[in-house]
C-alpha cells in the first residue's frame, strides 16, 4: 500500500548530518560506525531513499531545518547567530532537495496537479526509477527574513510554514515554552494566507496555538503530533486541541519518536524494550483521533524518522522506514476496515492536499 509520511527532515540528514541518503541505511550506519560518530542516532539511522522505496513511502513532506541559536538550551539547538544565516542555511537545504530533483531521485510536488499525477505514477505497478514525491515545509521560520518574504519562499516551491520549533523562533514560542506569537508573528500568518501558505501548527506553544487558530483563515495541519491525554507533555496535542483542529479540517500525522509515544520517557536512559514501543503504541494515538472524530478522516503518519534520533528511540518493531509498509496490517487487527486503513496510509493527507495546494 501507498504510505505518505508527513514529517521527514531529509535535507538536515544530508547536510548537517552528512549522510548520502542514494544509499542503503545498513551503509549508512557502517560508515557512521566506521568513523566513530558518536551521538543519538549516530549508527542507527532509519532513512534513506532505497528503503522509503522498500516501504512503498512514494510520498512525503521533507522539511527545511536551519533554527537559530536558543539562549538557555544546553546543548545549543541548531547553530545559526543570525537570521540571514538561518536564510542562507534554508536556501541551502533547498539546493539539496533540487539536485535530488535533478538526479531522479524525487519529485518536487507545488500543486494539486502535481500531486494527482504523482500518486497516480505510484499505483502498481511501479517502475524501480519512478521518484519519490515531496512537498516542502519549513520547521521553524526562523529562515523567513520578515512577514513579506513568505512570497518569495512560495516561488522557490515552500508549501507549508511552522512558525516555530523547539524554543522561541523570531515569530512565535514553541515547544517547552509559554507565551505567545511575537510582534512579526500574526503578519507572518497574514502574509502566508494571502499567497496560500500551509500553517503547520506543530511545536506551538498553547497560546501560539489558539491565537494561530484566531488569526489565520486558511489550511491548517499538524504534520507530527501525538495526544496528551496519553503521553502528559506540551508537546502533544490536548482532546480540545484536536477537537478545534477537526471542526477545521485538518489532518494529524502521528510521530513515531518513543519520547512522545511513552510516559516519562528520558532521552538517553529509557530503553525501547523497557518501554515496550511498537507500531501499536502509535495506534493508540491514531485511534483516540479517530475516537475523538467519530471517524477515520484525520489521523495519519508523520514519523519524523531520522529526526535526531535513531532505532535508540524509535518504536521497537521500525529496523527502517520501510517497515512501514506492515503498519496498515496492524491497522487491521486492531478493527480498521480496508477503506479506514487506506485513509490514514495515503488517503487523507492526499485529500488534504488536493484541496489544500494550488490547481496549478
Amino acid at each position: 500500500m501507498l504510505i505518505f509520511d508527513a514529517h521527514l527532515d531529509l535535507a538536515w540528514n544530508a547536510l548537517d548530518w552528512n549522510r548520502d541518503l542514494r544509499l542503503d541505511v545498513s551503509l549508512i550506519r557502517k560508515r557512521e560506525n566506521e568513523l566513530l560518530m558518536t551521538g543519538k542516532g549516530r549508527g542507527v539511522g532509519t532513512v534513506s531513499f532505497p528503503e522509503l522505496r522498500k516501504g512503498k513511502v512514494g510520498i512525503f513532506i521533507a522539511t527545511l531545518l536551519a533554527r537559530l541559536m536558543r539562549q538557555g538550551m544546553m546543548p545549543p539547538l541548531q547553530r545559526y547567530e543570525s537570521m540571514p544565516a538561518s536564510y542562507a542555511a534554508g536556501r541551502g537545504q533547498l539546493a539539496y532537495y533540487q539536485a535530488m530533483v535533478e538526479a531522479g531521485q524525487l519529485r518536487f510536488i507545488k500543486n494539486s496537479e502535481d500531486l494527482v499525477n504523482h500518486v497516480q505514477r505510484w499505483q502498481e505497478p511501479v517502475p524501480e526509477t519512478e521518484p519519490l514525491g515531496f512537498i516542502l515545509s519549513m520547521e521553524g521560520a526562523d529562515p523567513v527574513l520578515h512577514p513579506s518574504q513568505v512570497h518569495h519562499w512560495f516561488d522557490l516551491g515552500l508549501r507549508i510554514i511552522g512558525p516555530a520549533h523547539y524554543g522561541v523562533s523570531p515569530y512565535a514560542h514553541g515547544t517547552s515554552t509559554i507565551g505567545g506569537f511575537f510582534p512579526m508573528g500574526p503578519d507572518l500568518l497574514k502574509e502566508m494566507q494571502a499567497c496560500g501558505m500551509i500553517l503547520d501548527i506543530t511545536h506551538l506553544s498553547d497560546q501560539c496555538f489558539d491565537e494561530a487558530m484566531e488569526l489565520y483563515g486558511g489550511p491548517v495541519l499538524a504534520s507530527h503530533h501525538n495526544c496528551r491525554a496519553l503521553v502528559p507533555d506540551q508537546r502533544q496535542l490536548t482532546d480540545d486541541q484536536i477537537k478545534k483542529l477537526i471542526s477545521r479540517k485538518a489532518v494529524i500525522g502521528a510521530a513515531f519518536d518513543n519520547w512522545m509515544l511513552y510516559p516519562n520517557w528520558i532521552r538517553g536512559k529509557t530503553t525501547v524494550k523497557e518501554s515496550g514501543v511498537t507500531m501499536n503504541t502509535v495506534i493508540d494515538h491514531i485511534d483516540r483521533v479517530c475516537q475523538l472524530a467519530g471517524n477515520s478522516d484525520h489521523a495519519a503518519l508523520g514519523t519524523d524518522l531520522d529526526g535526531g534520533f535513531g532505532t535508540e528511540q524509535s518504536p521497537g518493531d521500525i529496523d527502517t522506514i520501510a517497515d512501514l509498509q506492515r503498519f496498515p496490517a496492524l491497522l487491521k487487527l486492531r478493527g480498521y476496515s480496508d477503506v479506514d486503513v487506506a485513509k490514514i496510509a495515503h488517503g487523507n493527507w492526499i485529500r488534504f492536499f488536493t484541496n489544500a495546494l494550488s490547481k496549478k
